[in-house]
This record gives structure tokens, sequence and C-alpha cells, in this order.
């Protein structure tokens, strides 16, 4: 009895622990697959930008399509710009934030709150 209550004691620390762990790794680990498709999304629009010389439309999807987003599909992440020539890519979870995002003014991936509207 008293082994079977050590035990199980025991795996309930290590469950916390390794949680513990986890959401304390950098996002560049936990959320590398995202950072990674974000990354070759943000090189497309800047390309876009480079050529165009403005960015692609937030309803624009037949170019958004051809830069690697995709309407309504959670595991792309969402576009947004404003007027100033600024945009974000956020992996919306649904969950209400913050969220996974890139801004073209801090040019870093962050868990946040988008700051465009």
């Amino acid at each position: 009895m008293k082994k079977t209550l050590i035990i199980s004691i025991s795996v309930i620390a290590l469950i916390i622990l390794s949680i513990t762990i986890y959401w304390n790794l950098p996002i560049e680990i936990t959320r590398k697959s995202d950072i990674k498709l974000g990354n070759q999304i943000i090189e497309n629009i800047e390309n876009y930008r480079k050529n165009s010389y403005k960015l692609p439309e937030v309803n624009d999807w037949q170019t958004l399509e051809k830069l690697g987003l995709q309407k309504d599909n959670p595991e792309k992440p969402v576009y947004n710009k404003d007027e100033t020539g600024n945009y974000e890519l956020i992996y919306n979870d649904g969950l209400g934030g913050p969220y996974l995002l890139w801004n073209s003014t801090e040019k870093k991936w962050t868990i946040d709150q988008p700051k465009i509207k």
C-alpha cells in the first residue's frame, strides 16, 4: 500500500514537472513547425512587397494563397495589415489569446495579443 502511494505521488510529480518544463521552453522550440511555416510566408510576403511595392490586400485570397496562406485553416496563420505598411501573422488557436504572432514592426515571433486591428 505504501509503495503504491509513493509510486502514484512520483508519477503525478513527474507529470507536473514535465508540464512546467514544457511551458517554460522558448517558443522557438515548442512552436518550431509553426514558426518555420510562418517564416516562409513572411519571406513570400516580403518578396511580394519588393516586386509590387505594396502589401497584399487582406481579402485578396488569390494572392494570399500563392503566398502560403489559406482561408479558414487553423493550421495556417491569419494575415492582417494596417494602412502604414505594417502586417502581422497570427496563429489563432480559437482560445482568445494570447497568440503566437509575428509583427513586421518588431520582426520577431512572440506570444501576445494582435497589435493591428
